[in-house]
């Protein structure tokens, strides 16, 4: 219950199970516990994992159809003194998943938020795929309609980090032949299913080898999907990329040797290199 006496409460943001359960940790379960109230963006999932571990707190439905009207209200409970937890599906919150509303609302009351770290997909699938970890960049979903993504896809080409995306099942297989088509076969990629459960699966190789499997193999469509894809390289070899990119692009609206032109001088890619390569990647 609210107690005005003790100040004002904590937003406890806790990362939850991926898949196995027994990855949620000793110091989540206490706070879980204690809090006054759970926000959960799915409160039938989250009761489930409660009741695993024996725990009964209140709950509070947090989703992106609620979560503009919902934040103010929750901040006033923080501002009375109560702690609440928010937690999502799986993994850790606000990645891929709503909360940041109600995360920013707080901080800019003054509130403290404190983040309890655990499980997260993109992170898990990072530590075993074997492509560079220095530096990465996080896309999310790609959009669900094919043309919207092989555009996103598109104005990735040349960029020099290792690319994660989530991806979910019905739409798998034709991720992997966009990021095929797009990046070109040999672009060095991998793909983690199911992480931390009974059949997870991680596989690599290149593009289009890892399209032509998930296209005939059933099983390697089910589940959740992390997808990794290796970056441009260096400098140069990121330079041809959005060389060939851009000349693409320009390339539909004027002759080939200006759009050529004009793309190099944008992008820094040798001239010659572009000349008449209609795709990226040609």
């Amino acid at each position: 219950m609210s107690d005005p006496s003790r100040g004002p409460g904590v937003l406890h943001v806790v990362a939850t199970p991926i898949g196995n359960l027994g990855d949620l940790s000793p110091r989540a379960q206490t706070v879980l516990r204690g809090v006054d109230a759970i926000c959960a963006e799915d409160t039938r999932h989250t009761r489930q994992l409660l009741g695993h571990f024996g725990i009964e707190r209140p709950l509070v439905a947090l989703h992106e159809h609620n979560e503009d009207g919902l934040a103010a209200r929750l901040v006033e409970r923080l501002q009375a003194g109560e702690s609440l937890a928010l937690v999502s599906d799986a993994g850790t919150p606000l990645v891929s998943d709503p909360g940041f509303r109600l995360v920013r609302a707080a901080r800019e009351a003054g509130l403290k938020v404190s983040p309890l770290p655990g499980p997260s997909a993109l992170i898990a699938a990072l530590s075993v795929a074997g492509l560079p970890s220095d530096r990465f960049v996080f896309e999310g979903f790609l959009p669900a309609k094919a043309g919207a993504r092989r555009e996103r896809l598109q104005a990735l080409v040349a960029e020099p980090r290792t690319l994660l995306f989530y991806e979910a099942s019905h739409r798998i297989e034709e991720m992997l032949a966009d990021a095929a088509q797009v990046f070109g076969g040999d672009r060095k990629a991998v793909m983690a299913r199911e992480l931390t459960k009974l059949f997870e699966t991680v596989l690599d190789g290149p593009l289009d080898a890892l399209a032509a499997r998930v296209q005939t193999e059933a099983d390697q469509r089910k589940g959740e999907f992390v997808v990794l894809i290796e970056g441009a390289g260096d400098d140069a070899d990121a330079r041809l990329a959005e060389g060939h990119r851009v000349y693409a692009l320009l390339s539909r609206e004027m002759k080939p040797s200006l759009a050529a032109k004009l793309a190099a001088d944008i992008t820094g890619a040798p001239r010659k290199a572009l000349y008449g390569q209609g795709t990226p990647g040609a």
